[in-house]
């Protein structure tokens, strides 16, 4: 864990805090090889390092390409998803399954769910999410469907 990170999550918000810990060590357990772990645009991202993918974000290609970030808001924890964003199929599925994981009414955007209430986290199914795209399957989705 880099200083910032530890950083980041001493500093979450306190009734966040516990539970964007968990996110955290559920994505490090279930995110398929070739990630890594850093913090980006002020949120613990999980990216695709320039090492393997040098051309980077077309965004900003300084920055290693992202795919999930975790961010403790004042109000909810955010979870970007940028295959989420990229993928219709991805997000059916999810809408779909989320009702036999938590009895709350989904939050979400186009790649963010937001979770208002930390005890109302769908952990298994975050968990199952995690493992659903390879390093390789995303830079290829990313390449098709939103580097233009």
């Amino acid at each position: 864990m880099t200083p910032e990170i530890k950083a980041y999550l001493e500093q979450a918000q306190t009734p966040h805090q516990e539970a964007v810990r968990k996110l955290r060590q559920s994505i490090l357990d279930h995110l398929p090889k070739g990630f890594e772990e850093t913090m980006q645009y002020k949120m613990i991202s999980y990216v695709v390092p320039h090492s393997i993918y040098p051309a980077g974000y077309h965004c900003k290609p300084s920055d290693a390409l992202p795919f999930i970030s975790l961010a403790s808001q004042k109000n909810f924890i955010a979870l970007h998803h940028l295959g989420m964003y990229a993928m219709p199929e991805l997000v059916a599925w999810f809408v779909a399954e989320y009702p036999k994981h938590s009895k709350t009414k989904l939050d979400m955007g186009k790649g963010c769910i937001r979770f208002k209430n930390p005890e109302n986290i769908p952990y298994t199914l975050l968990a199952e999410l995690f493992q659903k795209i390879s390093l390789s399957n995303w830079v290829r989705c990313y390449e098709e469907k939103i580097k233009k």
